[in-house]
Formats: structure tokens, sequence, C-alpha cells
């Protein structure tokens, strides 16, 4: 057997440290016409044919070693890539997104389509809505009802999603509970409400770790009747975060019968604003712009920050905050939305960042880490409208304190549901295990980048299944089945189980409702917004308060 003193020694002596992870709660279906592969991870690094796509292992940190008995280990699925047979070169390049702005009543036709993108000098075989990175941005007025005839034009079944959007249950998009999943070729028809004013995404709801991290997805963005809405701003930019997991030779695989990177989520090293490697803004001296926020990357949390530039929030998923509040920085995780104000005060470069910590397995060390997204540029000449007065004002906004005066009398009430969040792994080569069990020292609360590389790549679904566990009944996952009556105010507790094989942190959405965070580690929110996504890190217990507004499965 191998013990810890061993797996330090193989090391080099240094210490085995914590183990982490960043995780997004997907439902992944399996390809139906998927071969089955019976390498189990051993055999050629190839598809289960013996020709085909091969495995390449993920970029590794410099500082991490492999570890002992992995060496010609790959994932236990068959490696998938999009356009099998296609030539890059035939296929349309793809274009950046375009505004469609839609009344209430109108029809806009979607289509999945594969596209030729080119990053950074290296050309890719991508999918994307419309032929657009990202999909076409709609604009619709908040009540407004639209129809979406969407047409699947790739090779893997899909649906879509209306990410945050309170609409008509059999068009939120989940296969095998809204839905069946369109097959290629195939049309379906969406008629999707806008109930709420914000900012919303739509992305598949089948292999999303796929299709989406391959460019289907798009934003929403519906706006209120109210002219004071927001706040008067010179410009408004609508960024979607997303990264890719490249090296020299392109895309690195995905699973083709489950999903891979199971443990920690598939990380990107190519980060993307909007489909780009590098975000460039060009303003007057003392410009205010309103950044509307969205991460759709699988499974990275940022932390963004715009070169020391004063941020103001202003909302967040399904609704404005209460009151507006200064920020150092926004912390976005996968699928939740941001809408925040910047004012860029004096000339010069200002760097959009990311700027996070990374913990070095191998040495045992916590550093920090920036990833530079783009490049805001401002001139000394001031601009035609100065909106600093607006600026430095904090609003309240008495629509949302009555809307969510409703609710206060629930807030301390006891809890109705409880979910814990945990992982069953199986499978996984014993040295994996091994430093896994014995690695519990300390799991940093969020898990801002993948520092164990070739742990993570190896990892599949069919190793590792992520559970929600109903502490009262034992129930976990699909077997759990909670009724409510619409109108129903319910009291829901997450728990992030620190103690599981390998903690990491989740964000948690619920399709179709809205809900409020009214604590988190028993201290109550005083600052509250709708949500319909929310990260809980690891060791924490957050309580929501969910609005059973929205009847459907």
């Amino acid at each position: 057997m191998l013990t810890l003193a061993g797996i330090r020694r193989s090391l080099g002596g240094a210490r085995v440290s914590a183990l982490g992870l960043a995780f997004v709660v997907l439902i992944m279906l399996p390809h139906p016409l998927a071969p089955q592969d019976n390498q189990r991870g051993r055999a050629s690094p190839r598809d289960s044919t013996g020709s085909g796509p091969q495995w390449r292992m993920a970029p590794l940190i410099v500082t991490m070693p492999m570890l002992p008995g992995l060496e010609g280990r790959v994932p236990t699925v068959t490696p998938f890539f999009p356009g099998a047979g296609v030539d890059a070169s035939a296929l349309p390049g793809a274009v950046v997104s375009k505004v469609v702005e839609l009344a209430d009543g109108d029809t806009l036709d979607l289509e999945a389509i594969l596209v030729r993108r080119v990053i950074k000098g290296q050309t890719f075989k991508m999918y994307g809505f419309n032929g657009q990175y990202p999909g076409p941005l709609i604009k619709v007025r908040q009540d407004a009802t639209v129809v979406v005839r969407f047409t699947n034009r790739i090779e893997l079944p899909t649906t879509v999603h209306w990410h945050g959007v309170r609409l008509d249950n059999r068009f939120d998009g989940v296969p095998g509970i809204t839905q069946e999943p369109i097959q290629p070729g195939e049309t379906f028809v969406y008629e999707v409400h806008f109930v709420d004013a914000g900012l919303y995404w739509y992305h598949p709801h089948h292999r999303e770790d796929i299709q989406q991290d391959l460019g289907l997805y798009g934003n929403v963005l519906v706006s209120a009747p109210e002219e004071d809405y927001y706040n008067p701003v010179n410009y408004e930019e609508v960024l979607m975060l997303d990264d890719l997991l490249v090296d020299e030779q392109g895309l690195l695989p995905w699973g083709l019968e489950t999903a891979s990177h199971t443990l920690m989520g598939r990380f990107g090293n190519q980060l993307l604003v909007n489909g780009e490697p590098t975000y460039t803004l060009a303003l007057a001296n003392g410009d205010v712009v309103r950044f509307y926020l969205t991460n759709v990357a699988n499974t990275r949390t940022y932390n963004l920050s715009f070169g020391g530039a004063p941020i103001k929030a202003i909302a967040s998923d399904v609704s404005r905050f209460e009151r507006e509040v200064w920020l150092n920085s926004v912390v976005i995780a996968p699928a939740q939305r941001y809408i925040v104000e910047v004012r860029f005060d004096q000339p010069g470069e200002f760097a959009f960042e990311n700027r996070v910590q990374g913990l070095d397995h191998y040495l045992g060390e916590f550093y920090s880490h920036v990833d530079t997204l783009g490049t805001i540029s401002v001139v000394s000449e001031a601009g035609e409208h100065d909106y600093s007065a607006a600026f430095e004002s904090l609003r309240t906004h008495p629509a949302v304190v009555a809307d969510i005066d409703r609710f206060r009398p629930h807030f301390d009430r006891p809890v109705d549901r409880e979910l814990v969040m945990s992982v069953q792994v199986d499978g996984l080569p014993p040295t994996v295990l091994q430093v896994m069990a014995v690695d519990t020292a300390y799991y940093p609360p969020v898990e801002w980048k993948d520092d164990m590389p070739m742990m993570n790549w190896l990892s599949t679904g069919n190793e590792v299944t992520w559970v929600l566990r109903e502490p009262e009944t034992g129930r976990e996952n699909m077997d759990i089945h909670w009724q409510f009556t619409a109108g129903d105010i319910v009291k829901i507790r997450l728990v992030n189980n620190p103690r599981s094989l390998h903690p990491m942190h989740h964000p948690i959405h619920l399709h179709g409702q809205r809900f409020l965070v009214v604590a988190q580690d028993g201290i109550p929110k005083r600052n509250l917004v709708w949500k319909d996504t929310e990260i809980v890190p690891v060791g924490s217990t957050v309580d929501i308060l969910v609005d059973m507004s929205n009847p459907g499965d």
C-alpha cells in the first residue's frame, strides 16, 4: 500500500498539501450513439476503435511532477472533438455577436451550427448560435413574450435552457424533465415570457460540458419600463466570461460517453471575454460604464477588478439590490450575473483583471495569480456628459425593498428542507485516492484554478458522482422528490460538507424560481437581491428563501 510517507518520498520530500475543486452543477446525459469504451484508462490513448482522436495530457504546472503509478493512464472515456471528418476550412467563419431587438410576439430563428474560429493564430472547430460568438444578444422589454424557433445543426442532441427566466416549464429546456433532447436536424419551438427585468442567458442543457464550452451561449437583456430603472451612464458593455483548454496542438478532447475533468471541472487556460482573448475599450476621462457580467465558464469562478477604478454593484441575477454598494472586486461564479457601474476618473490604461489565489500542491504553498483579460484606455479629455454625481450616489430602490418586505416574516423561521453536498468516488487510480484520502488538512473555500491537472484530467463521470443528499430521508440526486404549491415560500438550507473525499465550492441554480439568500454560516444578509444561482463555499451553510411562483417540474 502506498503510504503518505511514500507519496512524500516520491515527490522529493515535498509536503502534500490540500486538494480542492471547482464545480458547476450540471446534468450530464450520455450520447445515445456513443461507442462503449473498454480501455479503462490504460490502453492506447485513442478511441475504442483503435483509431481517431487521441487523448493528450492537459498542460501541467511546471512544479507539479507526475504522481507515481499514473504513467500511461488516460481517461476511461472515448476522446471527442466536434466536427469529426469535417475540414475546418470548409466551415463558415464565426462572426461577432449581433444585437437582436425583439418586441412582444416577435419570432427569432436560432440555429446551433459548426463554425471555424481563429484564436491567437490557432484554428478551431467550434459551435455557435447563428454562427456568432457569443450567440445573438437578445434585447426585449419586461413582460414581453417571444417565440424562438430553434434548429439543431450540430452532431449532438441538444436543448436550449433560458437560465434564470421564470418561463413556462415546458420551455425550460431540460431533457427528460421538460422535453426530449432535440436530435440533429430537428427543430423545437420555444415560447419565452420575461417576467422580470434583468440579465439572463441561454445555453444547452444537454452535455453542456462540451456544447457550452465550444461556444453555445448568449445573453438576454430585459429592460424595465421605468426610464430611471438604472443610473445614467456613458456606455453599456455586455461581457460574457469564458475559458478554453488548449495546447500547441489545439483544443483538448472532451469525453464522449460522459464528462471528463469531473474532479475539479474543466478549467481552461485561455481566458476569453465575449469569445476573444483580449478585451479593449476606449473612453473619455470621467466616463461611467455599466458592465453586464455573465460567467459562462464551465467551472472557473472569477474575481474581477478594473485597475483600481471604483466599482458600484447595481444588480444581480433577477433584480436590483435593495441598496447600491461599493465593491473592491466582483466575485462571480459560473452561471451568475452581476451588473456593476465603474467610473474611470483619470487618464491612462486600466487593466481588466482576474485576481485570484492558487495552491501549489507540490510545494504546499499559496501563490497570487493575475489574469489580464483586457485593457481600458482613457484619454485626458472629458466626455460630453458628466455622470459623476449619479455615480457617487448610492441609491436605495423602494420597489425592491417593498417586494422583499413581503418575505421578511419568513427569514427567521425554521428550515423546511435541507440539502448536503458531497461526492462519491469509485475507480480512480489508487495513487489518486490515496492522496485525496490523506491530504485533508485544509481545503480553500473557493478553488480558483486547476492546480492538480493530472488527477483532474483522469477523472470522468465513470468514477466521480457529485451528490445532493437530503439528510432527513437519505435520498440523493434524482431520487429526491419535493412537492410544493405555487405561492409557497420555502426555506432551504444548503450545506457544503467539508469532510467529503474532495470538498469544493458549488454554484447552485434553481430552475424557474427566484430566491433570496437570507443567511450564510448563520449570519443574516443585510442587503438583499433576487437570485437564481448562488455559490456555496467549502464548509459553508447557506439559507435561501424560495418564492415558489412558477409551477412545473
